[in-house]
C-alpha cells in the first residue's frame, strides 16, 4: 500500500475537533471499551522554543501544519514563496530540514497554505500572476516527493481536508490585480483524492447568484467592487468543515458573509450575511483614536463595525454545529501606491478611478466642512469624489458630539471619531434605486443643487472580537469589547516571563517598538488566526491577535458562554523603537496561523501549539499544560 493511502491521524485543522483516542480495545469485542479521555478543567501555555528565519516583516512564517509520522512541521514561508520543512522531534529546538518550491508547477508560483492528513501534504499554490488559475498540489509527507497537482481557481488562499481525508478543499480568493482591470471570480474547489495520484477537481462558483445583487445587498452582503457582479466580488478566504464532512462554511471576509457549501455536489447553497456590530451598545465599545495618548474604550452612537472574519472553525456542541470566527476586518485597497489613481494636488482632483479602488477613509476627512478636495493628491479615492464633493453627519444621530446640519462639530476631532478608519462606500443616505441623496453644504436635501453625502451611519472594519454562530449564520455569542478591555487591564501581562503590563503597550502594532495605541484607529488588536482543540468533553479556542500579538485561549464548550482561560504573548522587546534591529531578542511578532497537536501525535506525548509569526519570521512552539481538578 502506498504510504499516502494510510489516512490516519495528522494535522489538526481549525475546522476539525481533536479528540484523543484513549486506550486500545485489546480486540475483545468491546467488552472493555477504550477509556474515555479525561476532561481538563483548564489549561495554560508555556514557551518551549522557536525557529527563527531571521527575516523581519517579510511573512517568512505564516501557516503551520504537522505530520505526526515524521514529526515534521510544514510552514508556509511567503518570503520564499515556498514551504519550509522543519523537524519537531525536539519541540524546544525546531530545525529547518528542507524547503519545498513549486516553480516546476508554475513559473513564479507561490505557496499560500498547507494542510496535512495521514501521510498526505496538500499545498495551495498561487500562480506567478495571481489572477491566473492556481493549483492544489499533493506531496508525500515522508519522502517529500510530489504525487500530483490539479488546477483550481485563482489565488487559492486556504486549503483543508475533510475529516475522513476523502476530499481537499481550497478557498480560491480571486483577488483583482492592483488597478482592478482583472477581477477573477471567487470560487471553492472540491478535490476528490480517493486516488491521490489522479485528483479530480469540482469547482463551486457563485455564478448562480449573479443577478441577485440587489437582494444580497439588502440582506447585508457587501457587493461593492468596481463594476462587480456577485461571482467576481465574493472572495473566499477560509474554510471550516462539519464533523460529518458533508458541509463546509467559507468566510467571505471583504463581503462580511459566509458561504455554505454542499461538499458532495460542490455547490454553494447559501450566502449568509453576518450583519453589523452596533458600537453604541454597552459592551461593544472601542478605542477609536491612535492620537490621544490614552486608553479610551467607549461606545459611539451611529457607529457600527463589520465582523469580516479571517479564520473560521467548526465544532459540535449539544448535537449542533457551531462556527467560530476571528473577526479581523479587511478593507479593499488596490492601487494605493499608484500616483495616477490618487491624482495630483491642485490638479482638479484628476485621480483616475480606472487605476484602482480604495475604500478606506478617516472620519475627519470624510466630513470636513470644506469638503473632499482638500485631500486631492493625498488619500482621496476618485470614486468617492465622483459621488460628491463632501460628506455630512446626520445631526439627529451625531448630535452627541456636536454635529449640526452642515457642520460635524467635535465629532471629527482626533480624540473622538476623527481618526477612525471607516469605509466611505456605506452608510450614506440613498434613493430607492441606490443613487445617493445629495445635500447642500448647509445640510438641506437637494439633488439638483446639492453636492454632499449625508452619513447616517459610519462603518468601521472588524469586530475586534471572536464570534460563535449557528450553522445558518445566526449570532450565538460575540466577545464584544472583552479583548480590548482585557488588554487594558492590570491582569494582562506580556512577554515570555509575563512581566510587562499589557496596558503599557495597549493596541500596539506588530512591526514597531514603543507603539502604544497605534492600532486603535484601525482594527484594534485584530483577531486573525484560530484553531480548535477537543479535549475530553471540552472544546478550547486558541485565538491569535495579529497586531497586539499573543494567543488567547477560551473554553467554548458552551457556545453561549465562553470563558477566557489563558493569554501568552512571547514578544519580549516592546520598547526598542527599531524592532528589526533587535529581532533576535524581540521574540514573536504578528501571529498568522496556528495548529494544535494532540498528545498522542506530539513528540514527548504532551500536547503542543505551534504558531507562525509573519512579522518576526518565527515559528514558535508552546506546551499546552492541561489542568485537572
Amino acid at each position: 500500500m502506498k504510504p499516502w493511502l494510510a489516512l490516519g491521524a495528522g494535522t489538526v485543522m481549525a475546522s476539525t475537533l481533536l479528540a484523543g483516542c484513549g486506550g486500545d480495545s485489546d480486540n475483545d469485542g468491546g467488552a472493555n471499551p477504550p477509556a474515555a479521555e479525561p476532561t481538563p478543567s483548564s489549561l495554560t501555555l508555556s514557551f518551549l522554543g522557536r525557529h527563527a528565519s531571521g527575516q523581519f516583516d517579510e511573512s517568512a512564517a505564516e501557516i503551520p501544519a504537522y505530520h505526526a509520522g515524521s514529526q515534521r512541521l510544514f510552514v508556509v514561508n511567503a518570503n520564499k514563496g515556498a514551504l519550509d520543512i522543519m523537524s519537531l522531534a525536539d519541540p524546544a529546538n525546531p530545525t529547518l530540514e528542507d524547503t519545498l518550491l513549486t516553480g516546476d508547477i508554475s513559473a513564479g508560483s507561490e505557496v499560500n497554505s498547507v494542510a496535512v492528513h495521514g501521510d498526505l501534504v496538500a499545498v495551495a499554490v498561487q500562480a506567478g500572476t495571481k489572477t491566473d488559475t492556481g493549483f492544489l498540489a499533493l506531496y508525500d509527507a515522508n519522502s517529500l516527493e510530489r504525487i500530483s497537482f490539479v488546477p483550481v481557481g485563482a489565488l487559492p488562499d486556504m486549503v483543508a481536508f475533510t475529516p475522513d481525508g476523502g476530499y481537499v478543499l481550497t478557498a480560491n480568493e480571486g483577488e483583482p490585480n492592483d488597478d482592478y482591470s482583472v477581477d477573477p471570480e471567487g470560487s471553492i474547489s472540491v478535490i476528490d483524492i480517493s486516488d491521490p495520484e489522479n485528483p479530480v477537481e469540482s469547482r463551486a462558483t457563485f455564478t448562480a447568484f449573479n443577478g441577485q445583487e440587489a437582494d444580497l445587498k439588502a440582506a447585508g452582503v457587501r457587493i461593492y467592487g468596481p463594476g462587480a457582479n456577485v461571482a467576481r466580488d465574493l472572495e473566499p478566504e477560509y474554510i471550516a468543515i462539519a464533523a460529518d464532512g458533508a458541509t463546509a462554511w467559507v468566510a467571505l471576509q471583504e463581503n462580511n458573509a459566509l458561504a455554505r457549501l454542499d461538499i458532495a455536489s460542490a455547490t454553494v447553497t447559501d450566502i449568509l450575511p453576518l450583519g453589523e456590530k452596533d458600537l453604541s451598545q454597552d459592551g461593544n465599545g472601542i478605542d477609536a483614536s491612535d492620537d490621544d495618548d490614552a486608553i479610551d474604550i467607549r461606545t459611539f452612537d451611529g457607529v457600527v463595525s463589520l465582523y469580516q472574519p479571517d479564520a473560521i472553525g467548526a465544532y459540535s456542541a449539544g448535537g449542533n454545529t457551531y462556527l467560530v470566527t476571528a473577526n479581523e476586518g479587511d478593507a479593499r485597497a488596490w492601487g494605493e501606491d499608484n500616483n495616477a489613481y490618487w491624482g495630483t494636488e491642485g490638479a482638479g482632483c484628476a485621480g483616475d478611478p480606472s487605476q484602482g479602488f480604495v475604500e478606506e477613509f478617516r472620519v475627519k476627512h470624510l466630513v470636513h466642512a470644506d469638503g473632499f478636495d482638500r485631500r486631492c493628491g493625498d488619500d482621496l479615492p476618485p470614486q468617492l469624489r465622483d459621488l460628491a464633493a463632501g460628506g455630512l453627519l446626520n445631526p439627529d444621530t451625531f448630535g452627541y458630539c456636536g454635529a449640526t446640519a452642515g457642520d460635524p462639530g467635535d465629532c471629527r476631532e482626533d480624540d473622538v471619531l476623527g481618526r477612525l478608519n471607516i469605509t466611505w462606500t456605506e452608510g450614506y443616505r440613498k434613493h430607492e434605486n441606490g443613487d445617493p441623496m445629495l445635500f447642500t453644504a448647509a445640510g438641506v436635501q437637494d439633488d439638483a443643487n446639492g453636492d454632499r453625502l449625508m452619513y447616517d451611519t459610519l462603518y468601521a472594519y472588524g469586530g475586534r472580537s471572536f464570534s460563535i454562530w449557528d450553522e445558518d449564520g445566526g449570532l450565538v455569542f460575540d466577545s464584544g469589547d472583552a479583548i480590548e478591555q482585557f488588554l487594558a487591564s492590570d491582569e494582562c501581562m506580556l512577554g515570555t516571563q509575563r512581566s510587562i503590563p499589557c496596558k503599557d503597550y495597549f493596541n500596539s502594532g506588530h512591526d514597531e517598538g514603543d507603539d502604544f495605541d497605534s492600532r486603535s484607529d484601525a482594527k484594534g488588536p485584530e483577531p486573525e488566526g484560530l484553531t480548535l482543540a477537543g479535549l475530553g468533553d471540552k472544546t478550547f479556542l486558541f485565538l491569535g491577535l495579529e497586531r497586539m500579538g499573543g494567543v488567547l485561549v477560551y473554553d467554548i464548550t458552551d457556545p453561549t458562554a465562553p470563558v477566557r482561560v489563558e493569554y501568552l504573548n512571547t514578544r519580549d522587546d516592546w520598547a526598542t523603537e527599531d524592532t528589526e534591529s533587535v529581532l533576535a531578542a524581540a521574540g514573536d511578532l504578528g501571529p498568522e496561523g496556528l495548529v494544535f497537536i494532540p498528545a498522542e501525535d506530539a513528540p514527548g506525548d504532551t500536547p503542543l501549539l505551534v504558531v507562525g509569526y509573519e512579522v518576526s519570521g518565527t515559528t514558535a512552539v508552546y506546551q499546552v499544560n492541561l489542568q485537572y481538578q
